[in-house]
């Protein structure tokens, strides 16, 4: 039994999960997704930590989570001059707290995947490793990661020879190297280290 599974049966409806993607880029937004995932919805049996799925199955489990009528989902991102001025947890809980936000429906309990959680008018509980044993954090993770990925993809087209479409924004070698050669540009987070 999953601790949601618990909640659920101390009265604790509706459950809401959240997780982010982009703590540790050097360029990008911090993107934070909150799920709720019904009891009985058998996507319960298809999600997974997001960075166990390869990009294709990922983006399927993503296409079924969004078009589903029975899953409430909402995203939020903070952009790298934020995350700069305040400091990336901060950024973080910011994203998670507006994506909880943003439901539309006011959750009884927040599960985060982390050990912090955003400020919020409802009792919350971060679970280290949550997204790989509470499956609306697996959701959520899933939903963020390929938010994020979108969001970057798009950014290659802006600001070509950096890479971001198959990094990401993280600190390879590949990216690395582009910095070295070409300087931070817009979407560059100036306050970590490597990038100015």
């Amino acid at each position: 039994m999953s601790l949601e599974d618990e909640l659920r049966a101390q009265g604790h409806w509706p459950l809401c999960g959240v997780d982010e993607a982009g703590r540790g880029p050097l360029a990008g937004p911090v993107v934070a997704a909150a799920v709720v995932l019904p009891p009985g919805s058998p996507l319960r049996h298809v999600v997974m930590d997001s960075k166990s799925l390869s990009p294709s199955r990922r983006n399927a489990i993503h296409r079924l989570l969004v078009s589903s009528p029975e899953v409430r989902w909402s995203v939020s991102a903070v952009d790298p001059s934020t995350i700069d001025r305040v400091n990336i947890l901060r950024a973080t809980l910011t994203a998670m707290r507006q994506a909880v936000l943003n439901l539309g429906v006011q959750p009884a309990f927040v599960l985060v995947d982390g050990n912090a959680t955003p400020d919020l008018d409802c009792p919350c509980m971060a679970v280290v490793r949550g997204d790989a044993s509470e499956p609306s954090i697996m959701a959520a993770s899933i939903i963020a990661k390929v938010t994020r990925d979108g969001i970057m993809a798009d950014m290659e087209r802006l600001y070509p020879g950096y890479g971001f479409a198959r990094h990401k924004g993280y600190p390879t070698r590949e990216h690395r190297e582009a910095l070295a050669r070409l300087g931070a540009c817009p979407i560059h987070r100036r306050s970590f280290r490597g990038v100015s």
